[in-house]
């Protein structure tokens, strides 16, 4: 489908200021609609688990910090 731009210009040239100004807003729609449909899908809680193992010692004060320890 081949769209004339110009024809489509002159129609919006030809509206009034507050819908020149729902134009914009339903074109910003579309765009967000169009760059969300490329998103990767978001990680859903809990879909790292069993990824990552927590050493026994993960709390214990760090070797490095223990001259500030005292």
């Amino acid at each position: 489908m081949q769209v004339d731009y110009i024809l489509l210009y002159n129609k919006l040239a030809s509206l009034p200021d507050n819908l020149k100004s729902e134009v914009e807003d339903f074109i910003d729609f579309l765009k967000s609609k169009a760059k969300g449909s490329d998103k990767t899908p978001k990680p859903r809680f809990g879909s790292g688990k069993g990824m990552f193992k927590m050493t026994v010692d993960f709390d214990e004060p760090l070797d490095d910090f223990k001259g500030y320890m005292s």
